[in-house]
């Protein structure tokens, strides 16, 4: 009992430190760079393919898919862009917020403390803003992969713990619980970058085999679950806005449930594919970067597949979303047409 409140605290505090890093780094990414990337969202809007690059190299500067797609909401809701120029842009978010999964999965363990040290001496020395902003973004940075080496650190004990192990080999033999867990964990978190590196860290701890604890079959369930989870924070932000505001968030959670929806059924196969690309060796050394692999190709895909298509998802958000005068009419009549009907 000891042992396990022990761990639950580690990783408790492992996932503050990445949090508050992701936060910092975040958050003065976006003061340096936010203005202009509103601009350029703004300007960029009528060619889909370019709103997805767009969306994809904001976020991927940003550090935050959340930033971009508020935005997006924002410009829809001002009138300063049309839904269905909106949404390649929350197509692009989604690829682009795949980059902090392969940041992580590079092993820097062994100059955290420097990044660390390294943020704290700009940030506190530098004189202009801009040198401050850089060197709190490095700050957060190093704090992120502190959290990250925290967590993995107190996982170690639960890959030989059998009955933790027996309970993980039933989340992995069952893909809709995978998703049920993943969607559950971000729902919580409200951040799909942190419960990804929850993963691809617990994915890296060796099982009574040697191998990897959970596999990559077995993370791609929770992976999709991740990618679902993250939607609600598009869902919140567009509260109390307009109706095509509304709407734009809508397509970012149709878009990943759709996702979602498709890979369930070919786990196996999509799981084949990403070990199949570089690096390979040990599959606890390698697990890391083929989830982030599996995320980077996952949302590629789904754009792919979607984007001949933006006029119809936009078509199929407004029917669920009508506007207020648009509610369909009863074919039957109303109530008083058919009270008159029936005397």
């Amino acid at each position: 009992m000891q042992e396990l409140l022990q761990i639950g605290i580690g990783l408790l505090g492992g996932l503050a430190i990445f949090l508050y890093g992701m936060k910092l780094m975040s958050s003065s990414l976006q003061e340096a760079a936010g203005a202009r990337m509103r601009s350029i969202l703004a300007a960029v809007t009528k060619n889909p393919l370019l709103g997805v690059l767009t969306g994809a190299v904001a976020t991927a500067v940003l550090q935050s898919s959340s930033a971009t797609t508020v935005m997006a909401i924002g410009f829809v809701s001002a009138g300063l862009m049309r839904l269905p120029q909106a949404i390649p842009i929350i197509m692009g978010a989604n690829i682009g917020t795949t980059i902090t999964a392969q940041i992580i999965a590079f092993k820097l363990s062994d100059y955290v403390l420097a990044i660390v040290f390294a943020g704290f001496v700009m940030m506190s020395l530098a004189k202009q803003q801009k040198a401050k902003l850089a060197g709190t973004a490095v700050f957060g940075f190093g704090l992120l992969f502190l959290g990250i080496d925290t967590m993995g650190g107190v996982m170690k004990p639960l890959a030989e713990n059998p009955v933790f192990t027996a309970m993980i080999a039933q989340v992995t033999g069952v893909p809709l619980l995978g998703v049920a867990v993943g969607t559950f964990m971000t729902l919580i978190v409200q951040s799909s970058s942190a419960t990804i590196a929850v993963l691809q860290n617990f994915a890296a701890q060796p099982g009574p085999d040697g191998a990897s604890l959970i596999g990559l079959q077995g993370a791609i369930p929770i992976l999709l679950g991740d990618n679902l989870g993250t939607t609600v924070t598009a869902l919140f932000a567009c509260i109390g806005q307009s109706r095509d505001a509304k709407r734009v968030a809508l397509s970012h959670c149709l878009f990943n449930l759709s996702g979602c929806l498709l890979f369930i059924w070919f786990v196996g196969p999509f799981a084949a594919l990403v070990a199949a690309i570089p690096p390979a060796g040990a599959e606890v050394e390698v697990i890391a970067r083929q989830i982030a692999n599996a995320h980077t190709l996952f949302n590629v895909i789904m754009t792919g597949l979607w984007l001949p298509f933006v006029p119809l998802m936009a078509k199929m958000v407004t029917a669920i979303l009508p506007d207020k005068g648009d509610i369909p009419r009863n074919p039957l009549g109303t109530r008083d047409e058919i009270a008159g009907a029936a005397a």
